[in-house]
C-alpha cells in the first residue's frame, strides 16, 4: 500500500504487484499533517481493512503494515540517500494523470421512486444528501423534454443510467472523465448480473453483503479497480469470504502479469469456439429509401485451453492486406474497433495482428461497426386499408433478399394496428400470426425463412362505431430474425494459431451468425 498525507491534501491507493519496488523508487516522505489530511488517512486504512480483498493484502505483506503504521503515528524514516529528481518527477505525474481522470466521488443505486437502496461513498466530498435533488431534477427534465444523461445541482453532476426498475447515479464535483464514469456504470451492472442473474430490486434487497462488497472492489478513492466478474468470483462468493488467520492469500489473477486468466487451468480436451455474429441496423422510409444503414458486430470467443496459451487471429481485414500487398477483393475495412483487454494493442498497431492471451471460458475479444448500405435482407410491403366506423385491413408481404442457400430462422414481423381494434382474423400462407394486444401490435411469426422465398400475411380487424378525435400515428413495421452460416459484410477468419509451451494440438471452431438488430420499415 502507499500512502501519501501533505498539509495540503491526502491521497492513497492500493498498489499489488511490485508494490516493494515502488516504495523503493518513488517519494515516501510523509508529511504528518494534523487535522483533515491525517483522519482521511485512518478513514482509508479502516475501508481497506473493512473490504476483503484489501484485509488479504493487508496482510500479505508486513511491509505495507509497517508504511502504514508508520504513517498513521509519525512520518516515514528517510530512505539512506536522498530521492532522485526522477522520483519527484514520477510523483508529479502520476499525481497529475490521477486528478486528470478523476473519475466518481459517490456510487448510488435508487428504486424507481428514486429512493436509495445501497450506496458507497468513495472520496467524501459530495454530501450524501446531494442525491435528495437527483429525482426531482430528472421528473423536471423529463417534463421539458430535454432529459440528459449528465445532469447538475450546484457544484455537484450526477451521471446516471437506468437499467430494469433501477438507476444507478454516480456523483462528482470535478470534471470528471464521462466516458470512464459511464463504462464503470454499466461494468457494475454487468457484474451484478453475472453474480445475480437477473438486476432489480429484489435481487438488490436480497444481496446487500455481496453488493457491498462488490462496490469495495469495483472501484476504491473514485478510481475502477478490478472489473472483471470471472476474477471478482475468485475471492467473493455468494457465501461471504471466510478469511482464516496465517493463510490468507491475494488471488493469483490479481498479481498476475496476466490478471485476467488464473495460472494452472487444465482441459483433457483443448478446443476453441469463435462465434462472428453480425447484427443489421435498418431504416427504411414510406418510399422504400434506405435511411440508416449499418453492420455492428462481434467476435465471441469460448475458450477451454490449458496452461498459459497465446492465441494469434487473423482476419480478412483490408487494411492487412494493404501492407501484405494481397488483393482487397474479399476484404473488409473494419470500423471503431474496440478489443478485450487481454489484446496486444501494441501489436495491432504495427502489422494488424490480433495477438492475445485469451480469459477461461466465454469473453468478447472485439467489436467493430461499418457503415456500408445493406440490401435489406427480409423486405416487407404492407397495405392498410382503414374503413371508417367499421374494419381496417391489412396485407404484409415479406421477401427474402438473401442467398438461396441460406435461411433465416426465428421471423418475427411485428406488424403495428389501431389501439383500439378488435375481433382479429388472420390468414397466412405460411407460419402464424398472433394479436398482442397490449403492444398494439400482429406478430407474424415464421419458424424458417429461405432465401428468395415471397409470403404473405393478411389481418382483418373490427373498429368501433365511435372514432376517436385523436388522430394516431404509424409505427414502423419491425423484423426479428436470425441466419446463420452467413455474414453481411463478408468478414472471415482466416485463421487461428495456438502457440502454448507445452506444445498441445488445439481444435478451433467458427460459426458466423447474421441477425437483426434495430431493423425497421416504415409504413405509409
Amino acid at each position: 500500500m502507499d500512502v501519501w498525507v501533505s498539509g495540503s491534501g491526502a491521497w492513497m491507493d492500493t498498489w499489488v504487484g511490485g508494490c516493494e519496488d515502488r516504495w523503493r523508487t518513488c517519494d515516501r516522505t510523509a508529511v504528518a499533517a494534523p487535522g483533515p489530511a491525517l483522519a482521511f488517512a485512518a478513514d482509508r486504512a479502516s475501508h481497506l481493512a473493512a473490504s476483503p480483498l484489501r484485509r488479504i493484502h493487508l496482510a500479505a505483506s508486513p511491509l505495507r503494515r509497517a508504511h502504514l503504521a508508520a504513517h498513521l503515528g509519525k512520518a516515514l524514516p528517510q530512505e539512506e540517500g536522498s530521492r532522485s529528481a526522477a522520483a519527484s518527477a514520477a510523483r508529479s505525474r502520476l499525481l497529475a494523470s490521477r486528478t486528470a481522470t478523476m473519475s466518481a466521488s459517490a456510487v448510488f443505486i435508487l428504486d424507481v421512486k428514486g429512493k436509495p437502496l445501497i450506496s458507497r461513498n468513495y472520496k467524501g466530498d459530495v454530501p450524501m444528501t446531494e442525491i435528495d435533488h437527483f429525482m426531482p431534477l430528472l421528473m423536471q427534465r423529463e417534463e421539458e423534454g430535454v432529459l440528459a444523461p449528465l445532469l447538475s445541482h450546484g457544484r455537484v453532476h450526477f451521471l446516471w443510467i437506468k437499467h430494469s426498475n433501477l438507476y444507478l447515479v454516480a456523483t462528482t464535483l470535478k470534471n470528471a472523465n464521462a466516458s470512464l464514469v459511464y463504462s464503470f456504470l454499466y461494468k457494475t451492472v454487468e457484474v451484478f448480473c453475472e453474480y445475480f442473474k437477473e438486476l432489480e430490486e429484489e435481487s438488490i434487497r436480497d444481496n446487500f453483503v455481496i453488493v457491498y462488497e462488490l462496490l469495495d472492489e469495483l472501484m476504491d478513492f473514485g478510481f475502477p479497480q478490478t472489473t472483471d466478474s470471472k476474477i471478482l468470483q475468485e475471492y467473493i462468493t455468494q457465501q461471504g469470504n471466510k478469511l482464516e488467520t496465517g493463510k490468507s492469500r491475494v488471488p493469483p489473477t490479481v498479481t498476475n502479469a496476466v490478471s485476467w486468466r488464473s495460472e494452472g487451468i487444465k482441459y483433457k480436451k483443448n478446443e476453441v469456439f469463435i462465434d462472428v455474429i453480425e447484427s443489421v441496423n435498418l431504416l427504411v422510409n414510406a418510399n422504400g429509401s434506405v435511411l440508416l444503414s449499418e453492420i455492428v458486430g462481434t467476435i465471441k470467443l469460448k475458450v477451454f485451453l490449458s496452461g498459459m496459451p497465446e492465441l494469434r487471429l487473423g482476419l480478412n481485414d483490408r487494411v492487412l492486406f494493404e501492407l501484405t500487398g494481397r488483393s482487397k477483393n474479399k476484404s473488409v475495412e473494419l470500423e471503431d474497433v474496440k478489443f478485450h483487454q487481454c489484446v496486444r494493442l501494441s501489436r495491432f498497431d504495427n502489422d494488424r495482428t490480433i495477438s492475445f492471451i485469451p480469459p477461461d471460458g466465454d469473453f468478447e475479444l472485439m467489436s467493430y461497426r461499418l457503415s456500408t448500405q445493406v440490401k435489406p435482407l427480409i423486405w416487407i410491403e404492407s397495405v392498410i386499408e382503414k374503413f371508417s366506423h367499421s374494419r381496417v385491413e391489412i396485407m404484409v408481404k415479406a421477401k427474402g433478399q438473401f442467398k438461396k442457400q441460406s435461411v433465416a430462422n426465428g421471423v418475427e414481423i411485428s406488424v403495428p394496428v389501431p389501439s383500439d381494434a378488435d375481433s382479429p382474423r388472420f390468414k397466412t400462407s405460411v407460419g402464424s400470426a398472433k394479436y398482442v394486444p397490449e403492444k398494439n401490435v400482429v406478430i407474424w411469426s415464421i419458424k424458417s425463412f429461405p432465401g428468395g422465398k415471397e409470403y404473405l400475411m393478411r389481418a382483418h380487424f373490427g373498429l368501433p362505431s365511435v372514432e376517436t378525435e385523436e388522430v394516431e400515428g404509424r409505427p414502423p413495421i419491425g423484423v426479428k430474425f436470425e441466419i446463420p452460416y452467413f455474414t453481411v459484410s463478408g468478414i472471415q477468419v482466416r485463421y487461428m494459431k495456438i502457440i502454448e509451451k507445452s506444445g498441445y494440438q488445439a481444435l478451433p471452431w467458427v460459426r458466423y451468425i447474421t441477425q437483426s438488430g434495430d431493423y425497421q420499415l416504415r409504413t405509409s
